[in-house]
This record gives structure tokens, sequence and C-alpha cells, in this order.
């Protein structure tokens, strides 16, 4: 991991960092609200140092971050997961979270799907909300 960058575009950041999966993704949510840097809501242009504290909402979980490192290019994930540093009582509440989703999916009886719908089934899933 090279960090000869003092700062970089948070978009750029997210996705080298692999929160996102593409830059895209990113940058729709930076701009939805969905990242906050040091407690203020900021535009995907935005350049973050080594130090800055992210908020990030994904997916119904938050993490809390804090900037170590910068890359220059994106990087594996185990060198990806040393460009920042998580607080532990974000981790905790992040664990609490998965537990219980898991838990809840137990009790609801959810069944993953045994294949996805094919064009009769969506025509049916179409129909069906028609109906509504």
């Amino acid at each position: 991991m090279r960090e000869s960058l003092e700062s970089i575009r948070l978009d750029k950041w997210l996705w080298m960092a692999r929160f996102f999966k593409t830059r895209s993704l990113a940058t729709e949510a930076v701009s939805g609200g969905k990242v906050h840097v040091n407690k203020q809501r900021v535009k995907p242009s935005k350049d973050i140092k080594i130090g800055a504290e992210l908020s990030i909402h994904k997916d119904g979980y938050e993490w809390l971050v804090t900037v170590t490192g910068i890359a220059t290019q994106r990087v594996s994930a185990k060198e990806a997961a040393l460009l920042y540093e998580e607080s532990s009582e974000s981790l905790a509440k992040r664990q609490q979270q998965v537990t219980a989703r898991r838990e809840e999916r137990q009790y609801v009886g959810f069944r993953e799907p045994e294949h996805k719908p094919n064009k009769k089934d969506r025509e049916l899933i179409h129909r069906f909300k028609r109906a509504e």
C-alpha cells in the first residue's frame, strides 16, 4: 500500500476501501446523504485526509470509521481494511444488528428461493402486483 497522497475524493476513497462495489454506487450514496464527513453532509468530490471521521450508512447498518490511510489504487480486501479504523461502539452495534437479523429470519421462517423466477413466474408476480 502506497500512501503518497495527502487527500483524495470521498467517493474514490469509499470505493478503494471496498465499502461500495463501484465508484458510481459510492457517488450515489454520498449524494443521497448516506455518508457524512465529520458529522456534516458533503458532496462526492469532497477531498478527505487522514484523520477524517466518516459515518457510512449502507443496507441498514452504520459504520463509524476514521481514515487511517490513502491508497493510490484499489487494493485487496485485507489491505483495504488497513485504510480505516472502525470505532468499537460501531463494531459492537453492527454485530448486534447482524445477530438480531439472523434470529429474526429464523423465527419468521424466511427461506431462500429455490431458483430465480423465470419468465412465467415474473409475469405472475407482475399480475399479482397490478391486481392490488
